[in-house]
């Protein structure tokens, strides 16, 4: 309790027409041109004109970057900040999912540093901060507008490498969740898995901490009390609301207490067959729970608490199997049925996999530190 710690957050808006706020921030940052970074379904579904409107609204000018992909690629990083400096931009606004911020800022990181994006893999590589970043995030699960942590791919390696600094934390996350009503239901599922997943790894991290705890435990309440109510009524705004404010609670405690082997082995997934992120980690978080449990039983059993289970009168074991069939019921629930064959795996790629996973900067964090064998072996399981 007493040691020294840093935690890092950016200024945040949470709230039904969040967004609209959008030309204000750019103004104060004393925008001359932005660069909206977006991507086709986001703009198909007109959030990235909405927010272009309210920028000419207050007097802004902007250009568009929209072609990101899922699993944004390095080249695309690259391309961005090319057009970002072609078009004399000064100012980035993100508006999508996790693979948008995420590219976002990437190009933030190009433009301020002059060195390819894949240069700053790692922990605290960034130097010279980025450009300044809003974020309007359209999913509620990835919260990589709030965090300190940007993932791109490297197709050359079939890698998804991590950036991490402070220097990637966007100034300001516009936190409205009517821009959530237009996901299809399997991404809404996905995404509230992958924020319970960021919950879950956070309250376990060996880098938690009382602050992160309090956020990490909140946002396993929300999700869990509210994704499948969400998916069962995809248009109501309370729910809605819950689960944006479930992911920004998860957010805040990953991004400071940082992660562990499932998203790990998701990234090496994602790298390697350019799989979703959310339901790759809804896939493994119960087998590598499974291998964590001897080493994090008691912060298991609170997050069961948390979901309602009863666990005082129960073994040790009884316990374990409770709270793993608690999360179990709830992916199935959600309609997340396959298994890493039914995306594609095959029993050859798992040495890579393993191979990739162990040198992910989650791994450090893992509560029970494993060996390759042994992620190895979570995969195999998870097959």
């Amino acid at each position: 309790m007493n040691s020294l710690r840093k935690f890092v957050a950016p200024e945040y808006v949470i709230g039904i027409d969040a967004l609209e706020l959008v030309g204000r921030y750019a103004t104060n940052f004393g925008a001359r041109k932005v660069l909206i970074v977006s991507d086709p379904g986001v703009t198909a579904a007109g959030w990235t004109a909405k927010v272009a409107r309210r920028l000419v609204d207050d007097g802004v000018p902007h250009t568009v970057f929209n072609q990101v992909t899922p699993n944004p690629k390095a080249e695309e990083v690259m391309q961005g900040a090319e057009f970002y400096r072609q078009q004399g931009c000064d100012v980035i606004v993100a508006v999508g999912g996790g693979s948008v911020i995420d590219c976002a800022k990437g190009i933030g990181i190009v433009t301020s540093n002059n060195r390819h994006i894949l240069a700053f893999e790692g922990i605290d590589n960034v130097n010279v901060p980025m450009p300044p970043l809003i974020c309007i995030p359209t999913t509620a699960g990835t919260s990589a507008d709030v965090s300190q942590f940007a993932i791109i791919t490297n197709p050359s390696e079939m890698l998804k490498v991590a950036i991490v600094s402070k220097a990637v934390v966007p100034d300001v996350a516009l936190i409205d969740a009517s821009t959530t009503v237009t996901m299809n239901s399997y991404l809404t599922a996905c995404t509230g898995m992958d924020a319970l997943v960021h919950a879950i790894e956070a309250y376990v991290s060996t880098a938690n901490s009382a602050v992160t705890d309090l956020h990490a435990m909140e946002a396993v309440r929300l999700i869990h009390a509210n994704l499948l109510r969400t998916l069962a009524q995809p248009d109501n705004l309370e729910l809605r609301s819950k689960m944006m404010l479930g992911s920004l609670q998860a957010g805040l405690a990953f991004s400071n207490a940082s992660l562990g082997a499932v998203h790990a082995m998701a990234h090496s997934l994602g790298g390697l067959l350019d799989l979703p992120h959310g339901e790759c980690n809804s896939i493994l978080l119960e087998h590598v729970m499974t291998f964590n449990f001897s080493q994090a039983s008691r912060r298991y059993k609170e997050i069961g608490a948390i979901m309602g289970l009863s666990l005082e009168r129960m073994t040790a074991t009884e316990r374990q199997r409770a709270v793993l069939k608690e999360i179990e019921q709830l992916k199935q629930a959600a309609g997340i049925h396959k298994t890493l064959s039914e995306c594609g795996v095959k029993s050859s790629d798992i040495p890579s996999l393993a191979r990739k996973a162990m040198q992910d900067a989650c791994i450090v964090t893992n509560p029970r530190r494993p060996n390759q064998r042994d992620i190895e072996v979570i995969y195999g399981e998870a097959l």
